[in-house]
């Protein structure tokens, strides 16, 4: 299956793990990745900490959990490509929308892609 049929079909939680220059680790609850016509993946973010890990090291891993039974997703190891900010492709993109009169709706938003490295399953080495 590919990423794009995978992340359009299965709930779970996401967490996106980032480290800044120095190593220091992040790890944060993120939503399901926008999966590009290019097969790079995308995140919106907020300008927290995992973006700013990201612009002195670009590289990420971000881990799926299937919602059910048992120990099903994906791990996947992630470079970052570009980005862009308060784009209309971000509100396209959107899932979830605020009340007007939210906080949220005021800070600025980065559609952050990435290239995908490696893709291995939640549990275990991928290897057959």
């Amino acid at each position: 299956m590919d990423l794009k049929s995978y992340f359009e079909n299965k709930k779970g939680t996401g967490i996106l793990s980032t480290a800044d220059a120095e190593g220091n680790v992040d790890c944060a609850v993120y939503a399901r990745p926008h999966v590009m016509e290019d097969e790079s993946i995308a995140f919106i973010m907020r300008d927290r900490l995992s973006r700013k890990n990201l612009q002195s090291n670009p590289k990420a891993a971000y881990m799926f959990i299937e919602d059910g039974t048992g120990y099903k997703g994906k791990r996947l190891f992630l470079k970052k490509i570009k980005e862009e900010e308060n784009s209309e492709r971000i509100a396209a993109l959107q899932r979830r929308s605020y009340p007007k009169e939210t906080d949220l709706n005021a800070e600025a938003r980065f559609l952050v892609y990435f290239q995908v490295d490696k893709e291995l399953p939640l549990i275990g080495g991928g290897e057959k």
